[in-house]
């Protein structure tokens, strides 16, 4: 089977959809296997189509394309292992392989899903596609010299749900993916690197400091294009963050949180105080 971005069809629709660089990513979206999308992703040239930010299109079924495997199971289900075993460490290197697999997914659904937006909000998420690509090759590869494979493990679909449920609303998509379940990543990752460092696992150190890195710019990006519709729409972004969680049952963050890397990714100190659940701004 091709799956390259040109041999998948897109939806039926009334009339042909003309060639854009996001149709080039509802189609990229649709690709079944990771590896050759990540693939596909990075060697995307942005300046070999048109960007039309108005251009409507229809969304196929089955969106995203996914491999047969992993499995997907209910967070609960997820079976907790020693990281100190090679199984374990194993485990914990495909969970964050996962996380990237969805994050391609979730930036290449934003550029075509959402139409209306300047031309920098589409080529600042393409950006973001082609770095959770490498992170996802890094972690891959990685993965590999332990002696297992992406699919060897199952995975949940967490990311990918919390997409389902804002797909109609940018100012939500926005809020609760890069902002809320991405974000988390910048809390999560320090611990995660110290755990792997302490049992050996420098070259994993390494991909996550990479990983942690561009995170934070993902995150920036996130927070930027929120505050602009906030801007736009006359709205308050602390308030309605509130609001836009509530209504889409988002998950109510614990810390600790890693307050030096969310100042970094644009959060400010009213954000952070809510965040925190104290009525100041943090120190």
């Amino acid at each position: 089977m091709n799956n390259s971005p040109s041999a998948i069809p897109l939806a039926q629709t009334p009339c042909q959809q003309p060639d854009t660089l996001r149709v080039q990513a509802l189609r990229l979206l649709q690709i079944g296997s990771t590896q050759t999308k990540a693939a596909a992703v990075r060697e995307l040239d942005t300046t070999a189509w048109p960007l039309d930010v108005a251009q409507f299109l229809f969304e196929p079924p089955e969106l995203p394309g996914r491999p047969a495997r992993p499995v997907l199971v209910q967070p609960g289900a997820l079976r907790q292992r020693a990281v100190g075993t090679l199984e374990g460490r194993a485990s914990l290197i495909h969970a964050l392989t996962h996380i990237e697999a969805n994050a391609i997914n979730l930036a290449l659904d934003i550029v075509w899903r959402f139409d209306g937006m300047p031309q920098a909000f589409y080529m600042d998420w393409l950006q973001v596609a082609q770095e959770e690509a490498l992170h996802f090759e890094l972690l891959e590869a990685h993965l590999r010299t332990l002696g297992f494979a992406y699919g060897d493990f199952p995975a949940h679909d967490g990311l990918w749900d919390m997409a389902a449920r804002t797909r109609t609303d940018l100012l939500a998509r926005l809020a609760l993916v890069p902002r809320t379940l991405e974000a988390r990543g910048l809390d999560a990752t320090p611990a995660i690197r110290n755990k792997l460092v302490s049992v050996g696992d420098l070259r994993a150190a390494q991909i996550l400091d990479i990983i942690l890195r561009d995170e934070i710019g993902h995150v920036a990006t996130g927070n930027r294009w929120y505050r602009h519709l906030c801007t736009q729409r006359g709205l308050d972004p602390v308030a309605t963050y509130d609001l836009l969680a509530l209504h889409h049952s988002a998950p109510v963050l614990k810390g600790p949180f890693n307050l030096d890397a969310r100042r970094a990714a644009g959060f400010d100190e009213a954000e952070l105080a809510a965040l925190c659940g104290t009525p100041a701004a943090i120190a």
